[in-house]
């Protein structure tokens, strides 16, 4: 590597990246600028600048991207129904490529030499962030400590920062590895590293336990235009300040917990515990949406390709054209998928109990046990004979070999 004077750390002021500015001061000689994004951690922000300059930071930049998080990220994922190994509503994966754009216009404004990131060796968010630098930056270079530095385990970090009287927030006894932003809250390291082990009680922040959630269930509208939620219970709101009110409302009934053995993409199995409560709403809440305004092959389709979208949005692919390219062949159905959702949320349970559409392709008149004039029934047999055609070979040709 060339010897660097600037680098943009991606920083959030918990353990590994407040280690990591200090040990790239040392270690390079070089000024660091301490970039954060706000993607909607809420206090999580709070004194992060003078934290930063206290252990060392040059400058600090702090930029708000939370609309674009969730208009430009959040949301396409909805659209596409993504949700990786049938649980995981992608809340970590979505947030790394934008950090990384907006990072990475910081590099180019501060003219820096390279990025710096608090990715293991280990997980998925060191590809992430590096095919993100990449695509804006084919040239940049990437300081990866983890890779690099002699320190082994979190443990050490804890050693290393009281060496050096950084303030941190976590201890030998309680690692918990934490990531927030306004579509989920994740929770991995301590004692969820045994996979047998139950989350303890008190480690939840977003959601309510679905056992002291209210007695009664609670009810409401979501509004949908191409694909997009625009309102809850007839009141418009923007993308951000509409999932932060889904996610308190969701939370309150204890909606969105899950807790999984993910496929990470270096070959490894993780645990994770996630808190997506607003997430987990308008996730259903499309889907039911879909339900009738799409045509049944566009719906099999599209739901066949979800698996190949969201493995990519996983791995770290977000600026591939692979999916760029299935993003758009799933945007080109969603116009149709505009009316409203009527949702019922319930200890931990989100059921849908109405929907409408002006492109509704529902027909009462058809569908009916009552007697109808639109449909006539004897064409059925001709339909199940042809369907069954083939089948009907393959039994011939079966009892011909007997």
């Amino acid at each position: 590597m060339k010897p660097v004077k600037k680098v943009v750390l991606a920083y959030s002021g918990g353990l590994d990246t407040s280690v990591i500015l200090r040990w790239l001061i040392e270690t390079h000689k070089c000024e660091v600028v301490a970039w954060c994004a706000d993607v909607g951690q809420a206090e999580e922000l709070s004194g992060l600048e003078k934290k930063a300059k206290d252990t060392g930071a040059a400058h600090y930049v702090q930029m708000d991207l939370r609309e674009a998080f969730v208009r430009d990220f959040v949301f396409p994922a909805l659209r596409a129904n993504a949700i990786y190994e049938g649980e995981y509503l992608l809340g970590t994966s979505l947030a790394r490529p934008c950090i990384i754009e907006g990072m990475m216009k910081t590099v180019k404004e501060t003219g820096a030499d390279a990025i710096s990131h608090g990715a293991t060796g280990k997980g998925n968010d060191q590809v992430r962030f590096e095919l993100g630098a990449m695509f804006f930056d084919p040239e940049v270079q990437v300081i990866a400590p983890w890779r690099e530095w002699s320190l082994r385990s979190r443990t050490d970090c804890i050693e290393y920062a009281k060496k050096h009287g950084i303030p941190i927030t976590v201890s030998a006894e309680k690692p918990y590895s934490m990531d927030r932003n306004l579509l989920h809250l994740s929770f991995e390291g301590g004692v969820l590293e045994d996979p047998w082990n139950e989350p303890p009680k008190d480690m939840f922040l977003l959601t309510r336990d679905p056992m002291d959630a209210p007695n009664e269930p609670e009810y409401l509208e979501i509004g949908f235009e191409n694909g997009n939620p625009v309102s809850i219970n007839g009141q418009a709101y923007g993308p951000a300040m509409l999932l932060g009110r889904m996610n308190e409302i969701a939370g309150r009934h204890g909606v969105g917990r899950i807790d999984l053995c993910e496929s990470r993409y270096v070959g490894m199995k993780s645990r994770g515990v996630y808190e997506t409560p607003g997430g987990t709403v308008l996730h259903r809440a499309h889907r039911a949406m879909e339900s009738i305004t799409l045509d049944r092959e566009q719906i099999r389709i599209r739901d066949s390709l979800i698996p190949e979208y969201s493995t990519l949005v996983y791995r770290g692919f977000w600026f591939a054209p692979e999916r760029i390219m299935l993003q758009g062949m799933f945007d080109s159905i969603q116009e149709v998928v505009t009316g409203t959702v009527r949702l019922k949320l319930y200890k931990g349970n989100v059921t849908v109990v109405g929907r409408k559409s002006p492109y509704t392709l529902y027909r009462e008149d058809f569908v009916t046990f009552e007697r109808d004039d639109v449909y006539d029934q004897r064409d059925a047999t001709g339909f199940i004979r042809l369907t069954g055609l083939r089948l009907r070979l393959d039994a011939l040709r079966d009892r011909a070999k007997r």
